[in-house]
């Protein structure tokens, strides 16, 4: 009826500070990665002056200019990352939801086996060493993709996110009627459970992609030879040389040191942060309205 308030309705002053308090949020969000720009495309000379700055005395392209001479090696690590982030997330996602599935399911005879060694591994893991060795050793790991793949292929936080949202969205009937109907467990899956669980598998899938996509260590650990290197390690091997030569600079010689000086060491670690993140961030579309759906999964409708 007209004149009533609506459920859950506010009055105008308070949407317009709800507005301005999430512009606010917002704003704390974007400016930093916005202020990271700036200082990469700021001149070396101008941060020795005023430091870091929004409006900087001098605009230069040096830092990028540096990283473009890597060449070829820049957009073979491009592809290698972009290869390991694509197929380590596809392998991934398809151990994971196998894994969750079999958790899931109250008939499974090994149900608290499986359960015991997930929650097990994610408490105590096997550290550094021990992994280093059969990784190394006994699978034979080494400058290949499958050496940065492999590791990271299984993660026990994203098998119980997984099986959490199965849990949550997939009712136990459906699986019954299917049964019912003379599905299959792989049929059940891939074409009922599967399809309607989109939005969990995009979260798990997003996390595992910003996972594989940002990883350097296992790199440095496994690779060695240059064909494999991904974008991060290349990024971070160039880096620690450019400090190193930087701090030893005295050391080289009077005009060696003048030049070494002027390298783009501030602006250089400001551009390579700009080259890691911005690629990722064109994958968040894609999962963006699996993610928004997930969260209304099981709102009240009216």
């Amino acid at each position: 009826m007209r004149g009533k308030r609506e459920i859950n309705a506010v009055s105008r002053p308070v949407e317009l500070v709800f507005h301005i308090v999430m512009i606010l949020f917002c704003l704390l969000c974007i400016v930093p990665f916005i202020f990271v720009v700036i200082i990469s495309f700021s001149s070396q000379d101008s941060i020795r002056q005023i430091g870091y700055a929004f409006v900087p005395t001098k605009w230069s392209l040096e830092a990028y200019d540096y990283i473009w001479k890597l060449g070829d090696q820049l957009w073979r690590s491009f592809f290698n990352s972009f290869f390991i982030t694509v197929v380590g997330t596809l392998f991934s996602l398809l151990v994971t939801i196998l894994y969750s599935y079999a958790l899931f399911r109250p008939d499974f005879k090994y149900r608290k086996v499986f359960t015991f060694f997930c929650f097990f591994t994610m408490i105590f893991g096997g550290g550094l060493a021990p992994t280093y060795v059969v990784c190394k050793t006994v699978l034979g790991l080494s400058d290949s993709y499958a050496a940065i793949i492999v590791p990271m292929l299984l993660n026990p936080f994203n098998i119980i996110v997984m099986r959490t949202f199965f849990q949550s969205s997939v009712p136990g009937e459906l699986i019954d009627a299917a049964a019912i109907d003379g599905s299959g467990e792989y049929n059940t899956l891939f074409k009922i459970i599967i399809p309607i669980s989109k939005p969990g598998i995009a979260t798990v899938g997003l996390l595992t992609a910003l996972a594989y996509w940002n990883e350097w260590f296992i790199p440095m650990l496994y690779i060695k030879d240059a064909k494999y290197i991904p974008l991060q390690y290349l990024l971070m091997q160039m880096q620690t040389k450019v400090d190193f030569l930087v701090k030893n600079s005295s050391m080289i010689g009077a005009e060696a040191a003048n030049i070494m000086s002027s390298l783009p060491q501030d602006s250089l670690r400001m551009a390579l942060v700009v080259l890691i993140v911005v690629p990722i961030a064109f994958a968040y579309p894609f999962f963006q309205r699996y993610i928004i759906s997930g969260l209304t999964i099981g709102s009240v409708k009216g």
